[in-house]
This record gives structure tokens, C-alpha cells and sequence, in this order.
């Protein structure tokens, strides 16, 4: 049987082979993987020139023949080829997290569907569990609900559920590649983000404007960012900002930068019971199509 063909891009940051190969080991199953050498470049941060890497992001959208894109490695890199790149009306299911966190926020804004998820060079660390649910996913079928941990402000919303990177997000307020917030249910999480400037960021998120519709919030991961030798934590600080939103709010959902990363359908339809801290999952991608 022909395997379809999955693109993969490095839009953001260099990486180590072996942690790439690891990673496209676990969907060599489920893909022909599709890539060109120079996906391994390196300028400086970023896997190559702005010019290389919005390219190799342009023709995986533009290709007829793939059925996913699959990134490599966050890190940064993503905004600098946002205005380099022309979104087709039609875009494979992309997979990625962290600094693809913009590339998710521009789909979404174009009325795209993605897969927010561990990008190659995270999925060889990940345990099984999150790899079938990735592959699953895939397959375009149903997932369980995800549980929580803390139930911050009690209630039950529904919404598409968007967001990601909470410094990647706040990056983009200002630009055409925000997206309305409005119903949504809002995810953030983040890495090696102090106390305070989690602070900073959520603050210029609600200046904005931005979170002022939103059906309610989830939060992830915080990984690396507690303040050495403070009484506080990262989510003592992000929950008391949630309350003072009101939004139905839960957190302590395994998604973004620690040992475990459950992929989700970024734009899909959830249902967030925060009372109960719990995320059910009521809409999939299509099964190896495009969204």
C-alpha cells in the first residue's frame, strides 16, 4: 500500500539529526516523509536563511500531493517567514507546537484547522500514549477527553480550542496574524518564562484586547519557569490573573514542554469542563486529508 506523503519543514530553529530521526522514526508507519537536505541548515538560531526556510514551508502548502506537515523543531524562527508566506485556501494538517505556535495562530486566523502536538525532534521523547493518540489523531478519529488537575474558576464552556505558547502568542498582538480570540476556549503554556513575565505577557494579552471574549482558558505546562528561591509559582501568579477574568478556567493539562505532550486539534471544538477540570475533544481532522 502507497503511503501518503507528509512534508517536513524546519521554519524555526536548528536541530540535531539523531533527535530528528527518532522522531520520524514513530510515523515512517504512517507517512512517506518528504525532505530536502537542507532542511539541516544552520544561520545562526534558525534552520537557515528566512528566504530557505519560507520556501520549504511555501511548497509544502502548495503541494498537491501532501497530506501533512510535519515541523522539526520549534525555537524561534516562525514569525520572521509569517509575511513571506501566501496561505493557500486548502493547507495539509500541520503538526508542531512551541514557537509554531504563530503558524498555528495564522492558520486559525484564515479559518484553518491544525494539530498543535510534538514537533519530530520532541516526539522520540514522548511516551506511547501520546504517539497513539498523534496517530490516532491522524487517522482523523475520536480522542478521550484529556484531564486536568486544578480547577481555577468552576464552569463548563465550549469553544474552539486555540493558543499555545503564551510568549509566542502575546509576539504576535498587533499583527495581521492574531487571531479573534472571540468563544474561543484560550490554551497557554510556556518554558522558562519567569513568574513576572508570565505576568507580562498575559497583561499584554488583556491590554489588547484579546482576552476579552474568550470562553475560558486551559493551561498547560509552565516547565522552567519558577522564580529560584520565591514562595510563589508560576501558576500561583497565572491562576490569580485568571480569576480575576472570570472565565470557567482549569490547569495542569499535560501539553507543551514537559515529559508529556498530548496533541489536540488546534481550532477543533472542545468542551472544557473546568469544575471537573476536564477537556473533551468534539471535533477531528479528517482522516489523512486535508483540512
Amino acid at each position: 500500500m502507497t503511503l501518503p506523503t507528509a512534508a517536513v519543514v524546519a521554519p524555526s530553529g536548528p536541530f540535531e539529526r539523531p533527535a530528528f530521526e527518532r522522531g520520524a522514526d514513530l510515523l515512517r508507519s504512517l507517512f512517506d516523509l518528504r525532505f530536502d537536505e537542507g532542511l539541516f541548515s544552520r544561520t545562526r538560531y534558525l534552520a537557515g536563511t528566512d528566504e530557505r526556510r519560507a520556501a520549504e514551508l511555501q511548497a509544502a502548502f502548495d503541494a498537491p500531493d501532501v497530506s501533512a506537515i510535519l515541523v522539526a523543531r520549534g525555537g524561534y524562527g516562525v514569525s520572521r517567514v509569517l509575511p513571506r508566506l501566501r496561505f493557500p485556501d486548502r493547507v495539509p494538517p500541520l503538526l508542531g507546537f512551541s514557537d509554531v505556535t504563530a503558524l498555528h495562530a495564522a492558520l486559525f486566523a484564515r479559518g484553518h484547522r491544525s494539530l498543535h502536538g510534538p514537533n519530530l525532534t520532541q516526539l522520540g521523547t514522548q511516551p506511547p500514549e501520546v504517539v497513539a493518540r498523534l496517530l490516532t489523531l491522524f487517522h482523523g478519529l475520536p480522542v478521550p477527553p484529556l484531564p486536568g488537575a486544578v480547577t481555577v474558576v468552576p464552569g463548563v464552556v465550549e469553544g474552539p480550542l486555540v493558543g499555545g505558547n503564551l510568549a509566542v502568542l502575546a509576539s504576535l498582538v498587533g499583527t495581521p496574524f492574531f487571531p479573534r480570540l472571540d468563544g474561543c476556549v484560550l490554551l497557554l503554556e510556556d518554558i522558562g518564562e519567569r513568574p513576572y513575565r508570565l505576568d507580562r505577557l498575559w497583561t499584554q494579552l488583556a491590554l489588547s484586547g484579546a482576552l476579552e471574549r474568550v470562553a475560558g482558558v486551559v493551561f498547560g505546562d509552565f516547565t522552567g519557569c519558577e522564580e529560584k528561591g520565591a514562595d510563589y509559582g508560576p501558576l500561583d501568579v497565572l491562576q490569580e490573573l485568571a480569576r480575576a477574568l472570570g472565565r470557567p478556567c482549569a490547569a495542569g493539562f499535560p501539553i507543551g514542554h514537559g515529559a508529556v505532550n498530548h496533541p489536540f486539534v488546534h481550532g477543533g471544538h472542545v468542551r472544557l469542563d473546568a469544575t471537573a477540570a476536564t477537556l473533551q475533544f468534539l471535533e477531528q481532522l479528517p482522516g489523512r486529508g486535508r483540512a
